[in-house]
């Protein structure tokens, strides 16, 4: 099969198929967010950079690179956005970063002890390319869906984001405990993360169909980059008609912004406080178990609660979860968190991606989630480097993470002041425009 065909969806497929293969994307990408962003990579960086780097300064690093890969992310995300819908490439594109995760991924095999300093470059180029290709697939969801099945499609994908990705970590748990010798369980563990990305990324570039170019606004004759600059600044001059939709990402920066740094700085957190390593990665290993029900719950409970309402109760639950892990000090602590941290993240995260999908305009998806990915990684530079710069300061990390808790009620607040119906009614009204009279882009 030439890389053509892969992308082309020649075959028709049912609504059940591209949905389920839209999900599976989830299943195979969670793998990086599960072992290389919170548990197997954090843990083994932390082992490997030991009589190098003292305890705090390596937790200092990781969520330095953390913070300066999402920050590249941020100023990629829109034009990038842009420049898929304009291009009508949002597959093409989600596979091309893909491919480069894949790749930076599979490299960390050769990471060994000292190689701390390979170890933060190829998790920042993995980093960029998760990020990127995020963008083009949470662009998907309202081409695919309705809005009645949106809540409950984005929560089947963080679902299946938990199983998978924990499958794999149950894996790489033994990888490490029977395979000692010269680290090759951890070494191993990290190959097979580019194995199971590559494979569960094919489904989605098959079955999804691509949705047209969208060029309306844009001068005859630009090149793509150009269209997509234009396309831009067209959203820019309008940006008072998406009134709710900016407040929401407002909220959302704020509040993903300590979801963010719990689920990448738990781990290294629980090693400086002496928690063992397989306690960690196994209370980690819970966390993606329990998200499976909880984010389908989630799902469900949304159509009676209403989707704001419930990532209001899920932020809730985080600020009482950042207060009581100060104290934490034993393993069984470490695995109570964990389970409960499984009860609300992959819940507020799927509505929340399900509640902008329904405010952003289905002619403009890639660039809007574009702005939505420069608040999700925005996010993600402010909460690592106030974890490491308060752990610097404090002489540990207890304090670094009671900080966090800013970061939920804030997020709690400004979305009490998002009017969703209005975000949705304009995002309706966009889209009859877009199409000239009738309504764009019908879910497949």
């Amino acid at each position: 099969m030439s890389i053509k065909q892969l992308f082309e969806t020649t075959k028709t497929y049912t609504k059940k198929q591209i949905i389920n293969a839209w999900c599976m994307y989830d299943w195979g990408s969670s793998a990086f967010s599960t072992t290389i962003e919170a548990a197997v990579l954090p843990a083994y960086f932390s082992q490997i950079a030991e009589g190098v780097l003292a305890g705090n300064v390596a937790t200092a690093y990781w969520g330095s690179v953390n913070s300066v890969a999402l920050f590249i992310n941020a100023i990629l995300a829109p034009i990038l956005g842009s420049l898929a819908d304009y291009t009508g490439s949002k597959k093409r594109m989600l596979g091309l970063f893909a491919g480069m995760g894949v790749f930076a991924t599979a490299l960390m095999f050769l990471v060994n002890t000292g190689g701390w300093a390979l170890a933060l470059v190829l998790f920042f180029l993995g980093t960029i390319a998760l990020g990127a290709s995020y963008i083009f697939y949470d662009a998907l969801l309202g081409h695919i869906t309705d809005e009645e099945e949106r809540d409950f499609v984005s929560a089947k994908g963080y679902a299946l984001g938990y199983l998978g990705g924990g499958l794999l970590l149950a894996l790489n748990i033994a990888m490490i405990w029977f395979l000692t010798d010269n680290n090759l369980g951890y070494r191993l563990s990290l190959f097979s993360v580019a194995i199971w990305w590559a494979i569960f990324t094919l489904p989605l570039l098959r079955r999804v169909p691509e949705p047209p170019p969208q060029t309306a606004g844009v001068d005859t004759g630009v090149s793509p980059l150009r269209g997509s600059f234009q396309r831009l600044r067209q959203t820019f001059s309008e940006i008072r008609k998406y009134r709710e939709l900016f407040k929401f990402l407002i909220a959302f920066w704020l509040y993903n912004d300590g979801i963010g740094t719990i689920i990448k700085m738990a781990t290294i957190y629980g090693a400086e406080i002496g928690i063992g390593t397989l306690d960690m990665v196994g209370a980690l290993l819970l966390t993606q178990f329990v998200g499976i029900p909880f984010s389908l719950l989630f799902g469900k409970f949304s159509k009676k609660l209403g989707t704001k309402q419930s990532i209001m109760v899920g932020l809730g639950w985080y600020a009482l979860l950042t207060t009581t892990a100060y104290f934490m000090s034993a393993a069984w602590h470490f695995w109570a968190l964990a389970f409960a941290v499984g009860m609300v993240q992959g819940g507020t995260q799927a509505l929340s991606r399900s509640l902008y999908s329904q405010m952003a305009p289905k002619a403009r998806s890639a660039e809007f989630f574009g702005f939505y990915d420069i608040s999700s990684k925005f996010a993600g530079i402010i909460g690592p480097m106030l974890f490491a710069v308060v752990s610097l300061v404090a002489g540990g990390s207890r304090l670094s993470i009671v900080s966090l808790v800013i970061f939920f009620l804030g997020g709690i607040f400004l979305l009490s002041r998002v009017d969703e119906a209005e975000g949705i009614r304009v995002a309706e009204a966009e889209n009859l425009r877009m199409a000239g009279g009738s309504s764009p882009l019908s879910p497949a």
